[in-house]
């Protein structure tokens, strides 16, 4: 079905009117900053912004300022900007993990290493005191006196 030039006028105007409100941020419940949102902001059928479609130079428009804004770092669609913020967030988290796992590797390495060298040393000891039993060139110390001479004050 043909629309005349003044329909076509007002469609413009309606589209490029909801064109600002998504730029602005102003995205309806379930909508997203896109050419079917914009579409059903505009009350428009979304297959005229496609091909040859009489909207089509509208659709080019519309992209060519969203990934203006986001050149920018102005991102229109909240989803968007909390997907970016938690793609962030997750890779500090995961740079987080994976930094606490190597400092788990680290620390048990040292544990393993420290127990060897308790072992080794307590070996070490054993065979000290072995040897100085069987040897009889050691003399024993008289055991401490347990009584008390004197007064203690």
């Amino acid at each position: 079905m043909r629309i005349s030039a003044a329909q076509r006028t007002e469609n413009e105007n309606r589209i490029r009117a909801a064109m600002d409100r998504l730029l602005r941020s102003e995205i309806p419940p379930g909508g997203k900053c896109d050419i079917k949102t914009l579409a059903n902001e505009a009350a428009v059928d979304r297959t005229a912004f496609y091909g040859t479609r009489p909207y089509a130079h509208l659709r080019v428009e519309f992209e060519r300022r969203v990934q203006a804004l986001q050149q920018a770092g102005e991102i229109p669609d909240p989803r968007e900007s909390q997907i970016t913020r938690l793609k962030a967030e997750n890779a500090k988290l995961r740079e987080r993990l994976a930094k606490s796992e190597q400092t788990i590797d680290e620390l048990a390495d040292f544990r393993t290493q420290a127990l060897a060298r308790l072992a080794a040393q307590h070996e070490k000891i054993v065979l000290l005191r072995d040897a100085a039993a069987g040897a009889s060139q050691v003399s024993r110390l008289p055991a401490p006196r347990t009584t008390v001479i004197g007064t203690c004050s």
